[in-house]
């Protein structure tokens, strides 16, 4: 295999595991076993360590001594950096993509708003969120700084699933219309400190454990 399709290989190892961290498939704290997964995949161990070195890179999972590689668990401290750092980061983004957002980019991120508001189940909503958070900030032009934000986005997605796998109630997101008429006012000052608390507001519910114990769950919902 040459060293291009195993690294094609990596990518789509490592995003399929994502997406099955993320959605609760795989629990917080599981092992992430290289034999099973390289069996399920067809692939050698070298792809395969280079997906979990991707998963740690996302904080997904964690490698420790003699252990082997497993699903990282989060606590609040996580979900409350999470917050932070999204807040910090999305809107050095915004600050940047501000002069280049058009009416039209405007009207597509009201347009994602308004699917949030209507969406009737947890990962319809979190979709919707997430593409108005990358249409506001992907005319800054930063790859990098983009990348960094998608990541955390992950992250933040795998604790909103982990909090509301059920029971999901539509509601009307005030902070995005709030950030999108400060920007077509050309009010970026508000539209960034409104972004800022947006990100870093953090919910709380009662969820059960795969055990059937009651533990409160926390998630980033903006």
């Amino acid at each position: 295999m040459s060293a291009r399709s195993e690294e094609t290989l990596a990518a789509r190892i490592s995003r399929t595991l994502a997406e099955r961290i993320i959605a609760g498939q795989i629990e917080p704290g599981a092992r992430l076993r290289q034999d099973h997964i390289a069996e399920e995949f067809g692939a050698s161990h070298v792809p395969v360590r280079e997906a979990f070195r991707r998963l740690e890179a996302q904080g997904l999972a964690v490698s420790e001594p003699r252990r082997g590689v497993r699903v990282a668990s989060f606590e609040l401290a996580e979900v409350k950096e999470v917050a932070q750092m999204r807040a910090a980061l999305e809107v050095l983004a915004l600050r940047h993509a501000a002069p280049n957002l058009t009416a039209a980019i405007l009207d597509a991120a009201e347009d994602a708003t308004h699917a949030g508001d209507a969406s009737r189940d947890v990962r319809s909503w979190e979709e919707a969120n997430r593409r108005f958070h990358r249409l506001i900030l992907e005319p800054c032009g930063m790859p990098r700084l983009l990348a960094a934000i998608d990541d955390l986005h992950a992250a933040s997605a795998r604790f909103l699933f982990a909090a509301w796998r059920s029971d999901w109630e539509a509601r009307t997101d005030h902070d995005h219309r709030a950030i999108l008429a400060y920007l077509r006012k050309g009010d970026i000052e508000s539209a960034c400190a409104t972004l800022a608390r947006h990100v870093g507001w953090i919910g709380q519910r009662p969820v059960s454990s795969s055990g059937g114990t009651p533990r409160s769950a926390f998630a980033i919902v903006g």
